[in-house]
C-alpha cells in the first residue's frame, strides 16, 4: 500500500475518500481552489495544496496543477473521484507517465469506454445486449435523421464522449430531431471538448438498474448487485436505491442472472480493473446496456450499506497491486438503502440557491449515515455542481427505510439556502414511490408541489 494518498476532487466525496484512506493509514493530501480553502475536506486532509481560482478549468480540471502538487508533496497515487477528471484517460495516462498510481481502472480500458458510440458495439460483441441505436458517431444532421428512420421514432441524441446527462436531448420527429443534434453537438463539445453524438431508441418509460463491478489487476471480477436510480429530473439522478424493486425478495431471478452476467461480460470486454458501474435501462421485461462507468458513482454508499463492500476501500487496495479477495458467492444484500441527493436549489423552480449554510443541522439515529461537503457557516458557492450532502438511509427493508427516511428529512435543518428537501419528502410520501412503481419520467408526474 503507498503511504501518501492525492485527493484530486471536492466536497464530499473528497471528504469521504480522505477518511477511509486516513483509516487505512495512508496519509491524505487535499488540492482546494480559492472557492474552497475553507472547507472540510481541506482541513481534514494531511496536506493540502492550492491548485488555483474558482473556475473548474482553472483548477480541479488543469492536469498540470494537480500533477505538480503530488510532485510538491511526494504523492504516491492519485485518486480522481468522480466528475472532473475521473473519466479522463489522458489524466489516468499523465498520472502513469508521472511515475503516480492512478486509482481507477486502466488508461486501456477508460480509452475503450470513452467513446460512448463505440463501446456500443464492443459489448454487443460480447452478447451483451444494447439499446438499438446507430452505428457510431453521426457527422451530420442528414446521417442522423437517416439513423432515426431506420431506428424508429422517438430517439434519444447522446454525447458520445458524455455522461450525466449532459448533450442528451429527445426527439419525437425529424424537426424535433434536426434541433436537438445541433442542441447535443454544441453542449458535448463545450462540456466535453467533442461534438460527437449518436443516436438511441427512446423509451417512454423505462427503469434505470446500473450493477457495480469490481475487480483487480489479477483477472478476478466480481459484480456487487445492482442499484435503482430512476427518480431522476433532466437525466440527472435525485434518489436512488438498493435493491431495486425489481428484484427484491428473489423477484424475476432470471432476469437478475440476465443483468449481472451482462455487467460481468461488458466490464471483461473493456479489460476492466478498479471499481466501476454498468448502467443498464429496463422496458418491456428486458434490460439494455447503456454505458458503463470508469469511476465511482455518487450512489455508491447504497450499495455498501447492503453488502457489507468497502468500495473506496478496495479501489486503494487493488490500485496498489492487491489481489480482491471477495468471491461472488460472498456478495449478499442484507436490508434495504435510500439515498437523496441535498442539493442547494429552489425545491419547485429547480434554480441554484448558493449562500451561507447559517443553519446545517443534519439528522441522526438509527440507519442514518451522512456523507457532506460542507458545515455550518461554510458558504455553498455558485462555482460547482450544486450538491451539498448525500443523505443515505437503511432499514431491514424497503418500508423501514422509507419511514426512517421521511423522519430523517423532516428533521434536517438547513437555513440561509433553499434546498430540494422539501421535494426529496414528496418523492417519499407518493403512493407511486411507496408502491414501486417507478420509471425515469416518474416527476414528471408524481411528487408535484
Amino acid at each position: 500500500m503507498f503511504q501518501k494518498l492525492l485527493i484530486a476532487n471536492r466536497g464530499e466525496i473528497a471528504r469521504r475518500i480522505g477518511a477511509v484512506a486516513r483509516g487505512m493509514g495512508v496519509k491524505t493530501v487535499a488540492v482546494y481552489s480559492d472557492a474552497d480553502a475553507s472547507l472540510p475536506f481541506v482541513k481534514e486532509a494531511d496536506e493540502a495544496v492550492r491548485i488555483g481560482p474558482a473556475p473548474a478549468k482553472d483548477s480541479y480540471l488543469s492536469i498540470p496543477a494537480i500533477l505538480e502538487a503530488a510532485k510538491k508533496t511526494g504523492a504516491q497515487a492519485v485518486h480522481p473521484g468522480y466528475g472532473f477528471l475521473s473519466e479522463n484517460g489522458e489524466f489516468a495516462q499523465a498520472c502513469a507517465d508521472a511515475g503516480l498510481t492512478f486509482v481507477g481502472p486502466p488508461p486501456e480500458a477508460m480509452a475503450r469506454m470513452k467513446d460512448k458510440s463505440q463501446a456500443r458495439k464492443r459489448v454487443s460483441a460480447a452478447g451483451v445486449p444494447v439499446v438499438p441505436g446507430s452505428d457510431g458517431v453521426l457527422p451530420d444532421v442528414q446521417s442522423a435523421l437517416a439513423a432515426a428512420e431506420r431506428i424508429g421514432y422517438p430517439v434519444l441524441c447522446k454525447a458520445a464522449s458524455g455522461g450525466g446527462g449532459i448533450g442528451m436531448a429527445a426527439a419525437n420527429n425529424p424537426a424535433e430531431l434536426e434541433k436537438v443534434y445541433r442542441q447535443c453537438t454544441d453542449r458535448a463539445k463545450a462540456a466535453f471538448g467533442r461534438e460527437g453524438v449518436y443516436l438511441e431508441r427512446y423509451f417512454p418509460a423505462p427503469r434505470h438498474i446500473e450493477v457495480q463491478i469490481l475487480g483487480d489487476t489479477h483477472g478476478h471480477l466480481i459484480h456487487g448487485l445492482e442499484r435503482e436510480c430512476s427518480i431522476q429530473r433532466r437525466h440527472q439522478k435525485v434518489v436512488e436505491e438498493a435493491p431495486s424493486v425489481l428484484f427484491a425478495d428473489g423477484r424475476n431471478a432470471a432476469l437478475a442472472d440476465t443483468l449481472f452476467t451482462a455487467a460481468v461480460e461488458a466490464a471483461k470486454a473493456f479489460g476492466y480493473a478498479n471499481a466501476g458501474t454498468v448502467e443498464f435501462l429496463y422496458s418491456d421485461g428486458q434490460v439494455y446496456f447503456i454505458e458503463m462507468n470508469a469511476r465511482l458513482q455518487v450512489e455508491h454508499p447504497v450499495t455498501e450499506l447492503t453488502t457489507g463492500l468497502d468500495l473506496i476501500g478496495w479501489q486503494l487496495r487493488i490500485a496498489a497491486g492487491e489481489k480482491l479477495t471477495v468471491k461472488q458467492e460472498d456478495v449478499k444484500r442484507k436490508g434495504a438503502a435510500l439515498e437523496f441527493r441535498i442539493y442547494a436549489e429552489d425545491p419547485v423552480k429547480y434554480f441554484p440557491s448558493p449562500g451561507p449554510l447559517k443553519v446545517f443541522q443534519p439528522p441522526t439515529g438509527e440507519g442514518v449515515r451522512l456523507d457532506s461537503g460542507y458545515a455550518e457557516g461554510d458558504v455553498v458557492t455558485p462555482n460547482y455542481d450544486p450538491m451539498i450532502a448525500k443523505l443515505i438511509i437503511t432499514g431491514p427493508t424497503r418500508d423501514e427505510a422509507i419511514a426512517r427516511a421521511v423522519k430523517a428529512l423532516e428533521s434536517f435543518r438547513i437555513e440561509g439556502i433553499k434546498t430540494n428537501i422539501p421535494l426529496h419528502l414528496r418523492i417519499l410520501k407518493d403512493p407511486a414511490f411507496s408502491a414501486g412503481e417507478l420509471d425515469t419520467h416518474f416527476l414528471d408526474h408524481h411528487a408535484k408541489p
